[in-house]
């Protein structure tokens, strides 16, 4: 998301830092291509002039005659606007109501509300430490309710069963019920959708609203339907009294207008991003932080937390523990490292949230990590035995037919694995002997002794 917004206003805002002064001419220019880019990436058009005029305003001012790096400060006013319009202050999901607090998702169909219910379901219980349970009150697709049924399960949290004579607002009713019966901290409750906005499901999510009384009512739009999404968003707002937005599929090709529409068109914070397809995929929304990505300054803050919840510590610890000691690193490491690779997900989502320069494309690098790559070689070393695992060097000729025939792939493959297991051996010896304090004292990076 937001990749040819980001790249257009980091020219604009190279274009500015190297400069000493600003003149009139130069913030004119500055504005106009801010105001082109935003356009562009399918911002509303009143929320991109509501932006520019108070970018314009600051910019002419004194804030920037003064300083003695006016084009820094442009970038700083622009940060601090684009994160003002994203919604200024990281917002939290509300919890003061007498249990079970009732989460109400409400969207088209197709922007992802079921895979969102599960998401928050798992999110609330590893990260707020809340139980949640989950109901389906989709009457109109079978198919809808049964998929939230799966993904319940596989959160591990409770799902209320229904029938199919049950109306919306009866399901509900038995929901909250059960939820009661059972203790349950947050009822998350995934509703009908549409392909197009029709009164008769604003009607019906007027009445679940006025019926469960919701701590929280969310509504779930697709970051990648650019202006149909904005006039989606302004008819639920309109309609319903919402308390928050959801973002979902921003891993993917959107301009980014959505996100930078959607506060303003609803008064309702963004309080979520989906950012990928599995259940983990998840990330509170900060808006100072996006507004940093969006100019290309990174957001190493949210990459520190996506690391720490990613990585397994213990077997991090393990490793290094064994490299310090001298022992070798084995096949089983070499599993344990591709694994850890494979866990991090989207590395292009990862790779935007550090400060790159300017000339390079997170987009291009992510691409030359190819995760069906790493499957295969983690194939390779599970058609191993555990002594072949630990003892590479016995794996002769027959061994790696064998070994590539359960991994369904060739015997080049296997030896390319061996080579880098390999060479990644000798840099793991060098470093437990020493060879990183060596290395950084060579770099300057360590006074010698």
């Amino acid at each position: 998301m937001f990749d040819g917004l980001s790249a257009r206003l980091r020219d604009v805002a190279g274009s500015l830092r190297g400069r000493g002064r600003l003149t009139d001419d130069n913030i004119k220019g500055a504005v106009r291509d801010v105001r082109m880019a935003l356009l562009e990436a399918d911002v509303a058009v009143p929320v991109v002039k509501s932006l520019i005029a108070r970018v314009r305003e600051r910019a002419v001012g004194a804030e920037v005659a003064r300083s003695l790096q006016p084009g820094q400060v442009f970038v700083r006013i622009l940060s601090q606007e684009l994160a003002r319009t994203l919604g200024g202050a990281t917002a939290e999901l509300e919890f003061r109501a007498q249990p079970p607090a009732v989460l109400l998702l409400a969207g088209l169909q197709g922007a992802g509300k079921t895979t969102t219910a599960a998401k928050l379901a798992l999110w609330l219980q590893r990260k707020a430490g809340k139980r949640a349970m989950l109901a389906s009150l989709d009457t109109r697709r079978p198919a809808a309710m049964l998929q939230l049924q799966q993904l319940a399960a596989r959160a591990d949290v409770p799902f209320v069963p229904f029938t199919a004579e049950q109306t919306p607002l009866e399901i509900a009713a038995h929901a909250l019920t059960e939820a009661r019966k059972n203790m349950i901290d947050v009822l998350i409750l995934d509703t009908a959708g549409r392909t197009r906005l029709e009164d008769e499901l604003l009607d019906e999510l007027r009445a679940l609203q006025a019926a469960t009384q919701p701590a929280e009512t969310l509504f779930v739009v697709d970051s990648m339907a650019g202006q149909d999404a904005v006039n989606a968003a302004q008819a639920f707002g309109a309609a319903l009294a919402l308390t928050g937005v959801v973002l979902t599929k921003a891993d993917g090709d959107a301009r980014g207008g959505v996100a930078l529409s959607v506060r303003e068109v609803t008064g309702a914070a963004i309080k979520f991003l989906g950012t990928g397809e599995g259940i983990e995929s998840l990330e509170v929304f900060h808006p100072e932080r996006m507004a940093n990505r969006i100019l290309g300054m990174g957001d190493v803050l949210s990459l520190v937390e996506e690391v720490e919840q990613k990585v397994d510590r213990d077997k991090a610890a393990k490793l290094a523990g064994k490299i310090r000691s001298g022992k070798s690193f084995d096949l089983t490491d070499m599993r344990e490292q591709l694994s850890q690779m494979l866990n991090m997900g989207d590395m292009q989502g990862m790779l935007e949230k550090l400060p790159l320069p300017g000339n390079i494309d997170p987009g291009q690098i992510a691409q030359s990590i190819d995760n069906r790559m790493l499957r295969r070689q983690v194939a390779i070393i599970n058609s191993m035995t555990p002594a072949e695992r630990r003892f590479p060097k016995s794996i002769n000729g027959s061994r790696k037919k064998r070994i590539a025939a359960g991994a369904g792939l060739q015997i080049q493959d296997v030896n390319r694995l061996l080579k880098q297991h390999l060479q990644m051996q000798k840099t793991m010896k060098k470093m437990g002997k020493g060879g990183m304090s060596k290395m950084l004292r060579g770099l300057g990076g360590l006074p010698q002794r």
